[in-house]
């Protein structure tokens, strides 16, 4: 079960839409409350990728089949801050300012594409094998168009921003992307110190949140410096209004006045903190859950499948929910399958074929490559707004955005 399980390279007919068939199925290493997570390997390039695997009847709203829709994306082994969190990883000060420069470069970036992620929180910043920091998990984002406002109570208690409440209780004006600049800061804040700003649970109701932020006041750190206080306090400012909500309102910050953002968006800073390359950095349980416990492994899916096939093929099944069918059916019509690696080899092509080119045929050329680059955004169960089709190609664009919903 590794990379050289095989002494030939299976080939993939480059007209083939890739499928569960294109890859071998390593280990499960995470799970959230959308699907669960595992190492993959493609069987032609021996490339490895994180595959998160969604049940579709738990989530009727990119590759699938009769029982999963699956996305496969660029595999990030560092580990999540909420794992490291839990090994009593102590973090440094300047650990800690670069992942708030990569998150606002991130964060930023968003913005741009009009995106609320409304999940900021340490499980869901990812380190990769240097420690840059990835934010992930796309679950819950939402899209909203300029001077519209988002209403929908979505996000983790603990780190949602007090305008979510208030919306949700008054019926008010909404929120928008100041929610996840709220969010980063009670992460950084947590990080830093070992726990959160606010005493927050799961059980809290909204009503006593409201009231919470209105009356209690955060306890910072007396060792910390006066600037990266006076950064949180921003960041962790009640009236969204006033808040450090924009990669601009950190860049004026005085703790942040001396970082080169350049090399922060290069991924040239070095991290205060290096995940141990030695290890796998999540909870092995996760792989004997998906082994022993879980109902429908995913390693058996294919004896599963087939089974399932001749058993429809023999005879007339009526499902026994038309509703779920119907939603089911919809998802098949409007599933869109991307595969990044055949479009980069188309792109590679373009290039080369234009390079014989004069300036401006080179020019058409990128234009020709980037138009077919289309990526359907993420499953958005509590969304306002359908999402746009988003180029994939401006993912690029920021390197601490990663497209995958909970791993990377």
């Amino acid at each position: 079960m590794g990379a050289n399980s095989s002494s030939k390279r299976p080939v993939f007919d480059e007209k083939e839409d890739v499928n569960f068939d294109h890859f071998q199925i390593l280990r499960a290493i995470g799970k959230g409350s959308f699907g669960k997570v595992c190492i993959v390997q493609k069987r032609d390039t021996e490339k490895m990728y994180a595959m998160k695997y969604m049940n579709k009847q738990q989530c009727i709203e990119r590759d699938e089949d009769e029982e999963d829709m699956f996305m496969v994306v660029d595999l990030l082994l560092g580990g999540d801050l909420r794992y490291h969190l839990q090994q009593n990883v102590q973090f440094s000060e300047d650990a800690v300012r670069l992942y708030l420069c990569e998150m606002a470069l991130a964060l930023d970036y968003l913005r741009s594409q009009h995106i609320i992620h409304r999940d900021v929180k340490p499980d869901n910043i990812l380190l990769d094998e240097h420690g840059h920091a990835h934010l992930t998990d796309f679950n819950i984002a939402t899209i909203i168009k300029d001077g519209e406002r988002a209403t929908a109570l979505a996000g983790t208690k603990p780190y949602m921003a007090p305008e979510i409440f208030q919306s949700f209780i008054s019926g008010g004006t909404g929120y928008a992307f100041e929610v996840d600049w709220w969010s980063l800061g009670v992460t950084a804040f947590e990080v830093l110190r070992g726990w959160r700003p606010y005493d927050i649970h799961a059980s809290n109701s909204v009503e006593s949140l409201t009231q919470l932020f209105s009356t209690m006041s955060v306890q910072y750190s007396p060792a910390w410096p006066k600037d990266l206080v006076s950064l949180l306090r921003k960041l962790l400012t009640v009236n969204p209004e006033h808040r450090f909500s924009s990669l601009s309102d950190m860049q004026t910050s005085p703790y942040l006045a001396d970082i080169n953002w350049d090399a922060v968006y290069e991924k040239k800073m070095e991290p205060g903190f290096v995940p141990n390359k030695g290890r796998l950095h999540c909870d092995p349980t996760f792989e004997l859950e998906e082994m022993i416990l879980e109902s429908r492994p995913l390693h058996k899916k294919k004896k599963r499948l087939a089974k399932n096939r001749s058993r429809d093929n023999s005879k007339d099944s009526q499902s026994e929910n038309d509703y779920l069918q119907e939603c089911l059916d919809a998802v098949q019509q409007e599933f869109m399958i991307f595969n990044r690696e055949k479009l980069k080899r188309r792109q590679d092509e373009s290039q080369s074929e234009a390079g014989g080119d004069d300036a401006t045929g080179d020019r058409d050329g990128e234009a020709e490559a980037g138009a077919t680059d289309e990526e359907v955004p993420e499953p958005e169960p509590e969304a306002e707004h359908d999402p746009e089709p988003k180029s994939s190609s401006k993912l690029s664009m920021c390197g601490s955005v990663c497209s995958s919903p909970g791993s990377c």
